[in-house]
């Protein structure tokens, strides 16, 4: 390891608090048991003092590694002072200390019970087996911090979402899949719990469950609405609404509550790109990760958006105005609504254009920007705001990112479009690990296609949502669609449960998206997917514009596989940055003119200016050595 054993450490000293705790026998596959009253309370296991580690949640990037520890309650006189410590040359060496923090969540006296190793000069370039001590060393827990697997040719991701407190049983199913599967990453999209009010509770109810998983690799887990204790989320920039069911935008819970619950769950991932927090102080947390070249932005799609009746006070007098009735979702369009808003835009657009050690880019986010069900307007989906959510394609297809969403249970893959069908990316809904909320893609005559695609599932072609957002429909899994064998059990699969593999081949630059149900994943007998899956695209396709002209063929000495940037002179605008495939390269433009193309990076980038366009077919070539 890298100077790892002369990190900063922090100790913090708390007060001690004390926690009654009420106590639920657990049952062979339940966690707390199939009587478990969610509205009532929240229990937390009476675990022996050794096992008083719940999980952790890690990643590594730029040298500097996160981790999140996640304690049940402790004690009044147990020890607050824990331990991580790494294994070098067959000994536990220390290389920080950190003190468990209590800080109030702001409801039920609950506590945090948790703390943020972070460790900088860490060496990515090798395993290292951990371990965390606490209580006096009675308490440990380990697992294996991975290298960044910059090596590998297929980087693979798991995708999860909507881990609803309607069925409260292991996830043995799903762990022992992925197990198998085994990811570099992993990925929970949100909605990680459902009480909106006790987070601690289902959190370590959450560890329980995945953290086989998260103790052996890196691990991405942004909160949605529900994580922060409401059924709807419209940040708003983190304002305070005052509408009871915040309609109008902003944060229902606590200022302390939402940044608690960002903290389990998201102080892991890497250092913000703009810490700077929103109204009321609640924190942001949007960042990049890198992964074996695979470069992951990870945006929050609530936080600065809108609520509705900011933006149609009218709205008011609906029951709901999330769903409104007897309005089409074309007429609720806004050039002035937020969805990402401003800070995140460029962050995208600056993340858009680093390549340093990237092959492809990825978006990760709460949920996918079309409302990708039919049964009528749903302004909790960011299909709206439509303009915003144009925005925000446009700037991702500038680096031909690939997204990775969930929320919507209702597993899906749709080619966006902003101008035309296909213009933009695509995104991959994940599956719910419970569906308790069935959505469907059933379009009828209020959806008719523009353009239907021949496949195994009804539905698929061109279609405009209810915004009126262009969506070119690959795949979607129904509740109900799927019969599974009838020894599978719980009807998991059937109604559209299960989890999300997305594997990155860099050498191919394709992406492929796989989409496995509850009880049939690698390993059982009944192994398989739901129909319309696997699907690989190429990285290319998240720019899907059809040129109307050309520059001419790039062909490059010197390095392989080089950054290239073309740039619109006559508005000074970023066409599209890209690492290509090869050392020869024909970029597509959409207006004649003449352009700025950069090539390489570093030392070896080369600038040519006043670039002209050329007809498509055109046999102009430029050669460029690096």
């Amino acid at each position: 390891m890298k100077n790892l054993l002369s990190p900063l450490i922090v100790t913090i000293v708390l007060p001690i608090f004390s926690l009654t705790i009420p106590v639920h026998t657990a049952k062979a596959d339940s966690v707390y048991g199939d009587d478990f009253n969610h509205h009532k309370f929240v229990p937390h296991k009476d675990v022996a003092d050794k096992d008083k580690i719940c999980f952790v949640l890690y990643t590594t990037h730029n040298d500097i590694m996160k981790m999140v520890v996640q304690f049940y309650p402790l004690d009044a006189d147990d020890s607050r002072t824990v331990h991580l410590e790494v294994q070098q040359g067959g000994e536990w060496k220390r290389i920080a200390t950190e003190t468990v923090r209590e800080d109030d969540y702001g409801v039920y006296d609950e506590k945090a019970w948790n703390l943020r190793f972070r460790v900088e000069n860490w060496d990515m370039s090798q395993d290292a087996n951990y371990r965390v001590v606490a209580l006096d060393g009675v308490a440990t827990y380990g697992g294996l911090i991975r290298k960044d697997p910059i090596e590998k040719n297929e980087i693979v991701v798991a995708g999860f979402s909507c881990n609803s407190w309607k069925d409260l049983h292991t996830r043995q199913d799903v762990v022992d899949a992925v197990n198998i599967q085994d990811p570099d990453l992993l990925f929970f999209a949100g909605d990680q719990i459902y009480h909106h009010t006790h987070h601690l509770g289902e959190w370590l109810i959450f560890g329980e469950q995945f953290g086989e998983l998260t103790r052996n690799r890196p691990t991405v887990a942004i909160p949605d609405d529900h994580d922060a204790g409401q059924g709807n989320l419209w940040g708003s920039s983190g304002k305070k609404p005052k509408h009871r069911k915040a309609h109008d935008g902003g944060y229902q819970r606590e200022p302390q509550y939402v940044n608690e619950v960002q903290f389990a769950q998201s102080g892991n991932l890497p250092d913000p790109y703009d810490p700077t927090p929103v109204q009321q102080w609640i924190g942001v947390y949007y960042t990049s990760l890198k992964v074996g070249g695979i470069d992951f932005a990870i945006i929050e799609d609530r936080k600065f958006k809108n609520g509705p009746l900011e933006i149609f006070p009218e709205l008011a007098s609906q029951e709901r105005a999330d769903t409104p009735k007897g309005v089409k979702g074309e007429d609720l369009q806004s050039e002035e609504a937020v969805l990402l808003g401003e800070r995140q835009l460029a962050f995208l657009k600056d993340w858009g254009q680093n390549w340093e050690g990237v092959e492809m880019k990825t978006v990760l986010s709460q949920t996918i920007f079309a409302q990708a069900q039919t049964k009528g307007p749903d302004l909790d989906s960011n299909g709206w705001p439509s303009a915003g959510r144009n925005r925000a394609l446009a700037e991702m297809r500038k680096s031909f990112a690939f997204h990775l969403a969930g929320d919507q249970h209702l597993a899906s893959v749709i080619h966006h479009g902003v101008d035309e069908f296909g213009d933009a990316g695509y995104s991959f809904c994940v599956p719910a690990v419970v569906n308790h909320f069935p959505r469907r893609w059933s379009p009828g005559k209020n959806f008719p296609p523009v353009r239907t695609i021949d496949g195994p599932l009804k539905g698929l072609g061109d279609y405009f949502d209810n915004f009126k957002n262009r969506i070119t429909m690959h795949a979607h899994a129904n509740p109900g669609a799927f019969s599974p064998p009838v020894h599978v059990g719980n009807d998991r699969a059937r109604m559209g449960t299960g989890h999300a593999i997305v594997r990155f081949n860099k050498a191919e630059r394709s992406i492929t998206m796989e989409c496995w149900p509850r009880g049939m994943g690698p390993g059982t007998e009944d192994a398989r997917q739901y129909p319309g899956w696997p699907i690989t695209i190429s990285q290319m396709d998240n720019y899907g514009k059809e040129a109307t002209t050309h520059l001419p063929e790039l062909k490059i000495t010197g390095q392989s596989n080089p950054v290239v940037q073309v740039i619109e002179e006559k508005t000074n605008e970023i066409a599209y940055t890209v690492r290509i495939n090869g050392k020869s390269f024909r970029p597509k433009v959409f207006a004649s003119g003449t352009y700025t193309i950069h090539v390489g990076e570093g030392d070896k980038r080369k600038t040519l200016k006043g670039v002209k366009t050329e007809d498509i077919g055109g046999d102009k070539v430029i050669e460029i050595e690096l």
